[in-house]
């Protein structure tokens, strides 16, 4: 089947372009006399990140923010008659001091070839409300045309109308435009719903070859990756 040509990138942001800073999660959770050390926190965020997966197939409604993070305290040695009290706690920091902010290797130097190159590139994230200003800290404001925050925009992923506002920003229609991100639920399948192509960060080969869809989804593991498969969809840079 033939495709219309890629010509602009949509990025997710949390475990994509960033991840999830383990140090400063233990950090806040010291502050409020909770001991659970970066190693362990290291070792749950898959397991956080599985719960995310189910919420968002179960169709729940919203950032299932709390429950991605409840389950990555518990397995991370949080204590159980704790985690409720602190995960609410660091959800209401969270707009203050995002705990999403450790670059991922090579990622956002993928990005900044892109737009050098002419292409049109967003970030389009379920989020809290205050990702440009995160963007804006870590210094990438300029890399991006528009930032999709659910949070502010009042609709999420896997929500068609998230993909299409930000396509529309991007000057390209949903057919041309290519979403990278890690989550399932939210990103591939959302984007393939939506008309995109979808690239799945991290993601399972063997599970994406037997999707429907699979010739319009690609797998990487990192930066060099990503961006052989953005050209294969066609993008030059």
């Amino acid at each position: 089947m033939r495709h219309e040509p890629a010509t602009a990138v949509s990025f997710d942001f949390g475990q994509t372009l960033v991840e999830l800073d383990t140090g400063l999660l233990s950090a806040r959770l010291a502050e409020r006399g909770v001991a659970a050390p970066r190693e362990q926190l290291d070792a749950a965020v898959d397991e956080g990140w599985r719960a995310y997966n189910e919420a968002i197939h179960r169709g729940v409604s919203g950032h299932p923010w709390k429950i991605m993070m409840r389950r990555l305290l518990g397995a991370g040695g949080v204590a159980a008659d704790a985690v409720d009290a602190v995960v609410d706690w660091l959800w209401t920091e969270q707009p203050r001091k995002n705990l999403w902010r450790r670059p991922i290797a090579g990622m956002i130097d993928v990005v900044i070839e892109l737009r050098q190159a002419g292409v049109p590139v967003a970030v389009l994230s379920n989020s809290e409300g205050r990702l440009a200003d995160l963007v804006d800290e870590l210094g990438w404001s300029a890399h991006f045309l528009a930032v999709a925050d659910s949070g502010r925009l009042g609709f999420e992923k896997p929500g068609r109308e998230i993909f299409a506002w930000t396509a529309e920003r991007l000057g390209a229609s949903l057919a041309a435009v290519v979403h990278v991100g890690d989550s399932l639920a939210a990103d591939v399948d959302g984007a393939l719903a939506a008309g995109m192509r979808a690239v799945w960060f991290k993601g399972d080969p063997r599970k994406a070859a037997q999707m429907p869809d699979a010739e319009r989804i690609a797998v990487c593991d990192g930066a060099g990756a990503l961006r052989r498969a953005l050209r294969d969809f066609g993008l030059r840079f």
